[in-house]
């Protein structure tokens, strides 16, 4: 909730490449990542007597996030988000694109890059990543902005937010984030908070959108009771 997967989107705006992301998860393999052939189509084509050769053709293959960003012409922005949530064997599979970015389709053979995308690669460290991931990489550790930052933030992306608003919402999320709650609000959620009492206007207050901030019913019960925002 830091703005990790804004950097990417901001990298790609600053230089005019296409952003591509691959939003990893549990699970994720290479035909999720890389590539993957399009069976249906296959089908069609053993019923109409093509060879096993030209089955496994660039004809039949589908371009997964990995595959399109080497193979784009032009500037890419390669977003590999929350790796961490991937698993060892994938996270393996990495190293070779990330050395070399190049990868190697077994009915096709090596592909190389025809740019050298810019890589952006995110965890929230619910797992170390290998020492070998990290060796490849520049590492920059993103907390959450001070409040006059986030205020800028919010002023940003809501053109025309009072500010009395925007202030009184920073405030808040700074008061939440030094409490020990379950999920601490996030800059998206200080965002979606002053879009709260935009929309509500005079009918609108701090407890009544407090949902907007935190998504825990006992870290909204805790808020409440304390009355951690009260002096707000």
């Amino acid at each position: 909730g830091v703005g990790k997967t804004e950097v990417a989107k901001a990298l790609a705006a600053a230089t005019g490449a296409r952003l591509i992301r691959l939003q990893c998860h549990e699970g994720i393999d290479v035909h999720h990542a890389l590539y993957d052939w399009d069976y249906p189509r296959q089908l069609l084509a053993v019923r109409a007597g093509h060879t096993e050769h030209e089955l496994f053709s660039r004809e039949y293959l589908i371009r997964r996030p990995l595959l399109e960003a080497l193979e784009h012409d032009g500037p890419v922005v390669l977003l590999i988000d929350e790796v961490d949530r991937a698993d060892d064997e994938f996270e393996a599979f990495l190293l070779e694109l990330l050395s070399d970015f190049q990868v190697t389709i077994p009915e096709i053979g090596t592909v190389g890059a025809k740019g050298r995308p810019l890589v952006v690669l995110t965890s929230n460290r619910t797992r170390e990543l290998h020492d070998a991931l990290k060796r490849r990489c520049l590492y920059h550790w993103i907390d959450y902005p001070d409040r006059e930052r986030e205020a800028e933030i919010v002023r940003a992306r809501l053109p025309g937010v009072p500010e009395e608003i925007a202030d009184k919402v920073c405030r808040a999320v700074q008061r939440l984030r030094a409490e020990e709650l379950y999920k601490p609000p996030g800059v998206g959620e200080t965002i979606a908070w002053a879009q709260a009492l935009l929309a509500l206007g005079e009918a609108g207050d701090l407890d009544s959108t407090l949902g907007a901030a935190l998504k825990v019913r006992e870290d909204i019960d805790r808020v409440r009771s304390q009355g951690v925002l009260a002096d707000v």
